[in-house]
This record gives C-alpha cells, structure tokens and sequence, in this order.
C-alpha cells in the first residue's frame, strides 16, 4: 500500500514500506518508479525476505511524486531527510541503509556527503566520468537546456547519448517510451549528482563519509563501470568492491537482494 510523506517545500514523496529489521532505502537511477521498475519492486521484496525494512520510492517528477520543473538535487536530498525522518517517527533510532543504483548512486554518495544519518551505502554501477574532469557538468549544462527548451525527446536523447546507440533505438521501439518522455525534467539531479562527483578531488568530496561502502560491479559490463568502483574505492575511507552476477547494467532481484543483505549483516 502507498504511503506518502512530505518533503521540505511541501512536495508529496511516495513511497512502498515491506519487511522488518533494519531500514533501507532504495535509490532508483534514470528512469526508474515503482510502477515503471518492477525488477527493483521485486528485490524489494526479496531483499525484505531477508529481514529489513524496506522502502522503495517514487523519486520527484516520479509516479506518484509529482513536481514541477527545474527539479534539484538538493530538493532530491531533502526528499531523502523526508523519507528517514519517517522512518526514525516509527520509533526506530539506528541510521538507515542506502541503495543506489546506478546515478542513483551517485545521488545517495551526495546525500551522505550532505550529512544524512547512513548506516551504510550499497551502490551499483555508478557511472563515474574520470576525476576532476568537465564532461559531467557540460553535461548537465545540456540537460538543463533541453529541459528549459521544452523538448522531451532532445532531452532523452541527450541523456542516453554516451549509452550504447542500441539502447536508445530499443527505447524509441518500446511501450514505455511515451513515459521516458514524460520523466525528462526529473533526470536533472541524476547529472547534477554526476557533475558534482568531479567538482572536487572525490577524497575530498567523500571524506566525511564514514560509512561502509561496497560498490558492486557486474561480471559482465562495460570498462567505465570497473573504473568508476576503483574509484570509489580508492577515494573513500571505509569501501571496497566486489563483483555480482549482473550484465549490460542489469541485474536479477534475488541476486541483487542477497547481496544487499549480505552486506548489510556485516
């Protein structure tokens, strides 16, 4: 059953609770809501077999989180403090877990960096440019003018371009595309948080974080997602990596489920 709680500029935040234990959050990436996603809505439901707490959400501009455009990440932060905040009134008092996956890794390492009480931080194949480089901000440059010039298929198209050519063709041919479109605006923290992860030496950005932190990395996936998890790795004080049974950026719930939870129990 949907519930809701309300973000800092009055914004409704939708979201599904399952399971008992300790609490998780999970992050979706581009594209992702609950209606939209069924694969993360299943391992939510392995990962709450496991015994946690589990909330999967509809991110702003998202489902059943409507907003307006310009859409920020320090709106999608303070949505994220919103959702805790929610879970801390049930009477729990622990930190809560975060999953990320894929730029929404990238938004959980910025909630973290924010100062968000995390417990620890579960990402996957977060897309990281190099270090200190510039593409990550003339990309969201280019995002935020396609969004302003109203043009939803420019800003799809700009959002996938440095995907493979096939997955953008595959998008067009699909049933889903028409909603593609209609989430282009809410696509803006996911480049900002990208951006923002080469705006300053990531040892520095991340220093704070004190959290465990396993960045995990399909078997089977593309050069930048290995070197993104080393980076990681290496600009972090308390993370390592490790492989999952995943290809061409996509996983099986169960799998993604147990290793969540094996970390987790740690």
């Amino acid at each position: 059953m949907t519930e809701y709680t309300t973000s800092a500029d009055g914004t409704r935040i939708a979201y599904d609770r399952a399971g008992f234990g300790p609490p998780v959050i999970l992050i979706g990436g581009a594209m992702q809501y609950r209606a939209f996603d069924p694969t993360t809505v299943a391992m939510a439901a392995a990962l709450a077999g496991h015994g946690f707490d589990v909330v999967n959400y509809d991110r702003r501009g998202r489902g059943e989180s409507p907003a307006a455009a310009p859409i920020t990440l320090a709106q999608t932060i303070d949505d994220l403090r919103a959702l805790i905040g929610e879970i801390r009134r049930g009477g729990i008092a622990d930190d809560v877990a975060l999953y990320g996956n894929s730029s929404g890794g990238s938004i959980a390492l910025a909630a973290a960096a924010a100062g968000l009480p995390v417990s620890k931080l579960v990402l996957f194949e977060v897309p990281l440019d190099e270090e200190l480089g510039t593409r990550g901000a003339e990309f969201l440059a280019g995002m935020r003018e396609r969004i302003a010039a109203g043009d939803p298929t420019a800003v799809i198209e700009h959002y996938m371009s440095d995907m493979p050519p096939e997955w953008l063709a595959g998008a067009k041919q699909s049933p889903g595309w028409p909603i593609m479109l209609e989430l282009g605006p809410s696509l803006e923290p996911d480049a900002e948080s990208l951006a923002w992860t080469q705006s300053a030496p990531r040892a520095e950005l991340w220093k704070h974080i004190t959290a465990p932190t396993l960045a995990l990395v399909g078997d089977e996936t593309m050069p930048i997602m290995t070197t993104a998890a080393a980076s990681i790795v290496a600009s972090m004080p308390n993370a390592r990596s490790r492989p999952i049974r995943a290809a061409n950026h996509a996983w099986e719930p169960s799998t993604m489920a147990l290793a969540i939870a094996e970390f987790l129990v740690e």
